[in-house]
């Protein structure tokens, strides 16, 4: 019966410190979005800063799970390529570390009641509050639960002895066999945690009251570091190929390197012994433990660091590209996160990838129905050519429509977990966004449908309206990319002063082409085909008011 308080004493420890690092996670990414999202610009090709930058953010948010499950979803989405994301995953190694570390040096050094508990009452205070640092006061009380839950594990451990365990200390007796056990018994344990933090957390507090050796919990970190990738696979099913091969990086990059750390197991905690002051047989097995976890990660990424590209080629060679991720017939885009910890400050960086695609959609559109409305004329067969283009313009524009779909329930999903205000303002920019790009596939779609009508009843423009619309089709054209090129900025003053510009000149364009139209019905021209070329001005005009209204989003940016 005291074994079975023991097990539901430390269950519940347990349980309390998920909760507290789910609680100071979410808090930090709520109160660090803006930073968090500069520290992932830095993910570009250079393979040093992609190691900084996986460190820094797993340090930050005390998750690699979390780090590799949103590099698995941003690699998905193209925002990062598979190199990129590689030296990511190896900073992400680094940056857990830093639980391990705090855990050693103030969860069995000091009493943890003193700051706990005081770290609950001002962070709940703080939480309750309507101000500015509300987010941050939710780290706090997350940090106190994180050091509670420790407190409850640690003091449910002082009765299980090795002594009164017959079958812990026959297999800590077993030489490099309970190595192995150690290294299987951590890998399902993490498996299903979810969390290498929390088990790490639980071998550290183990190996201190004595209920396991030194050995024994160094292969046990070896296992949930093993453990820990189980999130990174989950969020690769049902991905494309490229989100795949992440999470098969993260496998093998983990896997080898525990395997290299086995071959090399005892230089390695030589090489800790002597680098970490005191005995690993007493108090300070807690420092030797941490230290064992940061050189394990450190030496593994200077190991694997110069190969970056050998090994995106090779899990390219075992996980090959598809056909079907290269052109996707239907739009899908799905909400992802840990199993422990949520990321919907970085999931927005992903929306707004997806918003660029969406952009491009529009400009390869207007471009196209643009190039058509030059060329028509001189076609030889211009009925084969407009049904060509209505029906490539038909595809684009559904897809367009699924993109709004997937992106609004997307953007839906991050509000739901809590966001900081200026998140919460993006969020809803982002949507005013999506809905006027859209719009805008609508009406280029329409354009194309006008330049059918006119094929097939054979109302064509004459060349002196061809003439006036070449200027306002470029005018429009301009404001487009634009609009492309400052997505995801705020306008300056004199940007959102441009912006007014072109759209004065687009209305100003559209009066003149429109009393064009008008003077040409009274001169005796065909009053349907006058009628559709003034449909066709409005219908470009519209695509400048589009812009414009996205450019007041952008120029009211957070």
């Amino acid at each position: 019966m005291a074994y079975i308080s023991v097990v539901f004493r430390i269950l519940g420890g347990l349980c309390l410190f998920l909760y507290g690092m789910k609680v100071m996670s979410d808090g930090i990414q709520k109160a660090a979005g803006d930073r968090l999202q500069r520290v992932l610009n830095f993910m570009t090709g250079n393979r040093l800063l992609a190691v900084l930058t996986g460190s820094a953010v797993t340090a930050m948010i005390q998750s690699s799970s979390a780090t590799t499950v949103m590099l698995v979803s941003f690699v998905n989405a193209g925002l990062l390529t598979l190199t990129q994301a590689t030296g990511v995953i190896m900073g992400a190694n680094i940056g857990t570390t830093t639980t391990a570390w705090v855990v050693s040096l103030i969860g069995f050094q000091i009493n943890i009641a003193t700051f706990a508990l005081p770290a609950v009452g001002i962070g709940f205070m703080m939480r309750v509050i309507k101000w500015k640092y509300q987010d941050w006061g939710e780290a706090l009380l997350g940090f106190g639960f994180l050091f509670l839950g420790l407190d409850f594990v640690n003091g449910g451990l002082p009765t299980v002895r090795p002594e009164s365990m017959e079958f812990i200390r026959h297999i800590s007796n077993m030489g490099f066999v309970s190595v192995l056990i150690g290294v299987a018994v951590s890998t399902g344990v993490t498996l299903l945690m979810h969390s290498s933090a929390a088990a790490i957390t639980l071998i550290i507090a183990l190996a201190y009251r004595g209920v396991i050796n030194y050995d024994i919990a160094a292969s046990m970190i070896l296992g949930a570091n093993i453990g820990t990738t189980i999130d990174a696979i989950m969020a690769a099913i049902g991905t494309k190929t490229a989100a795949k091969q992440t999470a098969l990086v993260h496998v093998l990059f983990n896997v080898v390197g525990s395997v290299i750390a086995l071959i090399f197991f005892r230089p390695l905690l030589t090489l800790v012994d002597i680098i970490t002051p005191g005995s690993p047989g007493g108090t300070d097995i807690t420092t030797h433990l941490a230290m064992f976890h940061t050189i394990f990660n450190v030496l593994g990424t200077l190991a694997f660091f110069p190969f970056v590209k050998q090994i995106a080629a090779l899990v390219s060679f075992l996980i090959k590209d598809k056909e079907g991720d290269k052109t996707p017939a239907h739009y899908k885009l799905e909400y992802t996160s840990g199993a422990i910890q949520n990321s919907p400050e970085l999931n927005i960086i992903r929306a707004e990838k997806e918003i660029r695609d969406m952009a491009g959609i529009v400009s390869a559109m207007y471009a196209q129905v643009s190039a058509a409305l030059r060329s028509l004329p001189d076609t030889a067969v211009k009925e084969d050519a407009v049904n060509i283009l209505v029906g490539q313009m038909r595809e684009k524009e559904e897809f367009a429509d699924e993109m709004r779909e997937g992106l609004t329930r997307f953007l839906i999903e991050c509000t739901r977990q809590q966001l900081h205000y200026h998140s919460e303002q993006k969020v809803s920019q982002l949507l005013r966004i999506i809905a006027d790009l859209e719009d805008m596939t609508d009406d280029c779609y329409s354009v194309s449908l006008i330049l059918e009508r006119s094929v097939k009843k054979d109302q064509f423009f004459k060349e002196k309206e061809m003439e006036a619309l070449a200027p306002y089709i470029s005018l429009v054209e301009s404001f487009l990319v634009f609009v492309q090129e400052h997505l995801g900025q705020s306008l300056t003053a004199e940007q959102r002063s441009h912006a007014e510009e072109l759209e004065g000149q687009i209305n100003r364009f559209r009066d003149r082409l429109r009393r064009l139209g008008r003077k040409r019905i009274e001169a005796g021209e065909n009053v349907k085909t006058e009628l559709l070329f003034i449909d066709l001005v409005k219908r470009i005009e519209r695509l400048g008011d589009y812009c414009y209204n996205i450019s007041e989003a952008l120029a009211q940016a957070v």
